[in-house]
């Protein structure tokens, strides 16, 4: 599977790709959109604060009926995607390793390229009345990380 950046330098370059993981795509998006730029022990620190419902996570695009939250800054939307969260910080820890493999310096690692997208849809049908049936998928998510030392 080919990832969405393609012009990077492989000697200062580690990445990641998660497929089909069982998560919520919406969750993944706003997870990988507030972790995209910064440096990678910070955004270790903020996934397990997330884990542990101390620190949340701002929702920029899904944020309909989503309420306020205490230690947000310039933003007034977010939530505890708990479970988006532990999947993102163990590909991370991926990613890092991935790094350390090729000689890069573990500390000076700055994610450069995070998103998540859509991936397979499993088919399900919930039973409703007069012997119909109404579709109920389960949308999987597909993460690609990319991490530049700096």
């Amino acid at each position: 599977m080919p990832y969405s950046l393609t012009q990077i330098d492989e000697t200062k370059t580690a990445k990641v790709y998660g497929k089909n993981i069982n998560i919520s795509p919406k969750h993944s998006r706003e997870i990988c959109n507030t972790i995209k730029g910064m440096k990678i022990e910070r955004a270790k620190e903020l996934l397990e604060a997330t884990v542990k419902i101390e620190k949340p996570i701002p929702f920029k695009r899904h944020y309909k009926k989503v309420g306020h939250k205490k230690g947000l800054s310039k933003w007034f939307a977010g939530r505890y995607p708990v479970k988006a969260s532990k999947s993102i910080l163990k590909l991370l820890n991926e990613v890092e390793a991935n790094a350390e493999y090729k000689g890069l310096n573990s500390s000076r690692l700055k994610i450069i390229h995070a998103s998540a997208y859509k991936g397979r849809v499993i088919p399900g049908f919930m039973p409703r009345a007069f012997g119909r049936a109404s579709p109920y998928n389960h949308e999987l998510t597909n993460v690609e990380i990319i991490v530049e030392e700096r």
